[in-house]
């Protein structure tokens, strides 16, 4: 299965920018959808966007018009632009495999995730 590795985090001031970056390593990577997610201090994991294997996107409501998800499968990894950065962007980014049926689904795989602060 497939291993993944996020980076990019950092601490920005509301209204920036950042692009997170999933990097991957084993087999097939480009048969794989991948999925963004976060977790915020006392809060649940929460889906943040997602690409299907032929680069089909999708996202939550909270971050649509200001996040974009891509991938590179040459460079096995998929990418998320955050623009226009809020305080409550402020979490534990992590990116996940799965893939695309009727609906998404993910397999329990999790990176170490990547911190992103987002200061007023």
């Amino acid at each position: 299965q497939v291993q993944l590795v996020e980076s990019g985090g950092g601490l920005v001031q509301a209204g920036g920018s950042l692009r997170l970056s999933c990097a991957a390593s084993g087999r097939a990577f480009s048969s794989y959808a991948i999925g963004w997610f976060r977790q915020a201090p006392g809060k649940e994991r929460e889906f943040v966007a997602a690409i299907s294997w032929s680069g089909g996107d999708d996202y939550a409501d909270s971050v649509k018009g200001r996040f974009t998800i891509s991938r590179d499968n040459a460079k096995n990894t998929v990418y998320l632009q955050i623009n226009k950065l809020k305080p409550e962007d402020t979490a534990v980014y992590y990116c996940r495999p799965g893939g695309r049926g009727s609906s998404w689904y993910w397999y329990d795989s999790w990176g170490q995730g990547t911190q992103v602060t987002v200061s007023s």
